[in-house]
């Protein structure tokens, strides 16, 4: 309830708001109201009560039904979905509730998914639902974290800058020996379908970036342990050269990033290419936002135990966060390396030892 009225609190006179439930059976607590009614609408979040069965398939096909009877054109039209993501009543399969959203995502109503709630919480089904609906998902377990989602980052959590947007990483094998996306294992594509503008991906909202990581291998470098060399390129560089049309400038460069996206009313995607070259450069002379993302991703494999964190342990973490605290102004950073403290002071470790991987 906090959460949806300090989402309240920040609309304007031309907005409008509508508030469906799903306990038990599904109906409609609030029609469409103008946001300048701010009473009636803190009167209808004053009465809404969790408990019961959750028929969420029918609130769901509510709430869009409602979005599209008062559909603005040009505006933002989005369906808010605040729940644990355990649908036990009505249609309850995960597939056929990605199907309802997927058909109903056609209408031009877009998803935010906002995660509330432990015992029974479905996390994997509520992000399968935001990434099928063109939206996005949020898990709230604060007070905090709903101000950051609702309040502070609003415009990207309910403005759609860009929707089915796609990353291609191609890497100079004259550079990279061997290379490993960290994470993102449930968002990859097929090579095909970067270019096809019938597969789904992901949306971004305003003010919203992507960071994506990747541990390479310089060709210099020995493979890591438990590597095996590649045979083929072995082989190939012991044989006559395959002639093939490349660009001499390309000869520097260490990888080519592609990006398509498509406007959030379109349906042909653009691309952008860029070409970037490596500075030669340590993580200590990179930028704050880079020393802070690579802090974050390595803490996320530790959680992980990865096989691949090589000797990084929680102290590494937490300075290389603090190096890349930077401005800082909300307060995120300090918040992430306390958490960092948190989970080192419950990881199961020898006393008066360093964790180490």
């Amino acid at each position: 309830k906090q959460a949806i009225r300090m989402l309240t609190k920040q609309l304007v006179e031309r907005d409008r708001v509508a508030i469906a439930v799903y306990a038990g059976s599904s109906g409609l607590v609030l029609p469409s109201t103008s946001a300048n009614d701010e009473r009636a609408i803190l009167d209808a979040i004053e009465r809404l009560n969790a408990g019961g069965s959750t028929n969420g398939g029918a609130g769901i096909e509510l709430a869009y039904n409602i979005a599209s009877q008062n559909f603005i054109e040009g505006g933002v039209n989005r369906v808010i979905l605040a729940t644990d993501g355990d649908f036990n009543v009505g249609v309850t399969n995960q597939n056929s509730l990605v199907s309802l959203i997927e058909q109903k995502a056609k209408s031009g109503v877009y998803l935010t998914v906002l995660g509330f709630g432990m015992g029974n919480l479905k996390d994997a089904t509520m992000e399968k639902l935001a990434n099928k609906g063109n939206g996005n998902y949020a898990y709230i377990d604060t007070f905090r974290e709903a101000k950051k989602v609702l309040v502070d980052e609003m415009t990207g959590t309910l403005v759609t800058i860009a929707k089915d947007v796609k990353i291609q990483v191609e890497f100079n094998p004259a550079k990279v020996k061997a290379y490993r996306l960290i994470g993102y294992e449930n968002r990859a594509l097929a090579n095909r379908d970067f270019n096809d503008d019938t597969k789904d991906a992901g949306e971004i909202g305003a003010g919203h970036t992507v960071t994506a990581l990747y541990e390479i291998v310089p060709v210099e470098r020995v493979m890591p342990a438990g590597v095996d060399s590649l045979r083929y390129r072995a082989e190939q560089e012991r044989t006559t050269p395959i002639l093939v049309d490349v660009d001499p400038s390309a000869s520097a460069e260490m990888l080519t990033v592609k990006l398509r996206y498509k406007q959030p009313d379109g349906n042909v995607s653009k691309l952008l290419t860029f070409h970037l070259s490596d500075d030669g450069g340590d993580v200590n002379q990179t930028s704050t936002d880079f020393q802070f993302a690579s802090a974050v991703a390595a803490f996320g494999q530790i959680l992980r135990r990865s096989p691949h964190v090589n000797g990084m342990d929680f102290p590494e973490v937490i300075r290389l966060a603090e190096a890349g605290m930077g401005a800082d102004l909300n307060g995120y950073r300090a918040e992430f390396i306390d958490l960092v403290r948190k989970a080192w002071s419950h990881w199961p470790r020898q006393r008066g030892t360093r964790t180490r991987f």
